[in-house]
This record gives C-alpha cells, sequence and structure tokens, in this order.
C-alpha cells in the first residue's frame, strides 16, 4: 500500500509568524492572518502560547518527516515484493496483476496486446552438471537478454524456475509470433559463460493473444499449453 504525499502545510502563516518575531527577538508583532487561523483574538497570542504553538510546529514537522520516511520505506518494500529474487524481472506475482491491467486495457481501448511464454528447454540438465550457481548465471543472462529486446512499456516477468512470460503490448497474434522469434533467437544467440565450460541456451515458446473474455490465469496456462505443443513437435 501506497501512502500518498503529504497535504500542503496548514500552518505556513503560523510558521511564518513565529519565524520573524524569533529573528527579530520579540513576541509582540502583530499576526492577524494567525489569529484568524487559530480562531484567537490577537491578544490572546500571549508569549506563552506563541511558545507552545512554536513547539507544535517543530513536532508537526518531526511528523512530516517520520511520514515522508515511512512511505520511502514502504514504496521500497513494495518494490522489492514485485520484483523476483533473482534476475532483475518482475516475480510472478506482480506479473500476473499486469497480464490483468494489459487484459482490461486491450479490452477498454480496443487495442491488441500478446502474450509469450517462454521455457529453457533441458535446464535441469544444467543445473546437474554445472551446479546451482551456473543455473543462476544462466536465468539472469536469459533475463537479461529479454529485456534488452523488448520496449519500455512491454512486461517481462519471471513466472516459475525456469519459465519467463512477456507482454507485448499493441501487438496482434502475427505480429507477437514473429517477435517472440526475434526474442527466443537473442536468448540463444549466444552460450551462456558457466565458470569453464561454455553453457549453450534453448527456448521454446508460445504465444496467445490477449483476450477479454479470459483471465490472466487464463491466458497464461493457454500459453504454456501452446509453448508445450511446440515442445513436443521439435
Amino acid at each position: 500500500m501506497k501512502i500518498s504525499g503529504v497535504r500542503a502545510d496548514p500552518f505556513a502563516a503560523v510558521r511564518r509568524r513565529v519565524a520573524l518575531q524569533s529573528a527579530a527577538g520579540t513576541t509582540s508583532a502583530r499576526a492577524p492572518d494567525s489569529a484568524a487561523f487559530l480562531g484567537l483574538g490577537e491578544e490572546e497570542l500571549t508569549p506563552q502560547v506563541q511558545a507552545a504553538l512554536g513547539q507544535l510546529l517543530t513536532e508537526i514537522d518531526e511528523l512530516r518527516s517520520e511520514v515522508s520516511r515511512l512511505k520511502a520505506h514502504l514504496n521500497e518494500a513494495e518494490d522489492l515484493a514485485d520484483h523476483d529474487v533473482l534476475t532483475p524481472l518482475l516475480n510472478r506475482r506482480a506479473f500476473m496483476r499486469e497480464l490483468q491491467r494489459n487484459i482490461a486495457f486491450a479490452q477498454r481501448y480496443d487495442t491488441p496486446a500478446s502474450l509469450v511464454y517462454f521455457d529453457i528447454d533441458g535446464f535441469k540438465a544444467v543445473n546437474d552438471r554445472f551446479g546451482h550457481a551456473a543455473g543462476d548465471e544462466a536465468l539472469r543472462a536469459v533475463a537479461n537478454r529479454l529485456l534488452s529486446q523488448v520496449r519500455e512499456s512491454d512486461v517481462v516477468g519471471r513466472i516459475g524456475g525456469y519459465e519467463f512470460a512477456v507482454v507485448l503490448v499493441q501487438a496482434d497474434i502475427e505480429t507477437a509470433k514473429a517477435k517472440a522469434k526475434q526474442l527466443a533467437d537473442a536468448v540463444q544467440a549466444e552460450p551462456i559463460q558457466t565458470g569453464d565450460w561454455m553453457t549453450p541456451l534453448k527456448i521454446t515458446y508460445g504465444v496467445r493473444q490477449l483476450d477479454p473474455d479470459r483471465t490472466a490465469e487464463e491466458t497464461l496456462a493457454e500459453a504454456d499449453t501452446a509453448m508445450y505443443a511446440a515442445k513436443r513437435a521439435k
């Protein structure tokens, strides 16, 4: 949950009054704006009242600073909660939220968008042969190669252990299939350096255009099914 920005300071006029008095070394200056704001007559703004008011304003400053710090911490926590722990991509939860948002957007504005579901072929063998550290490096490499080939408006996420997905905005099914092949080629173009070994990567993918009659989970499942069909056809 994000906290909205702090509202304009309602004590600004009073704050200026106290600052001017402090600079002048006096508490006798007239301040009709302050009196009106507080519902006090000018004769009631005694030195004791103004001292208490100064303390109140200090406490308000501290509270505003604390709220700002809390807002920054919550935004940082939210950002961390949305991102995959291993790669620079969105995690499944955040990706599914963005996928659903794009389905709604496509329906509202009658504009196409598509989902591409990627699977790294034989990834278990990479872990078994080179170790999990090498496997993690391969996953990061795939993530970075996907990110380097998409637009800022597209959405890239790590869906599972070695499964990735991309939402291509303003892309119908034919455009998405062509882009999916380009992405797969970019991922497979060079092997991954894992210690003294070079690990080649192979990718299989499935593509589905977003349908307003399908939920995010249903759309992902259909793209997953298309990916496994392509895998069996190899």
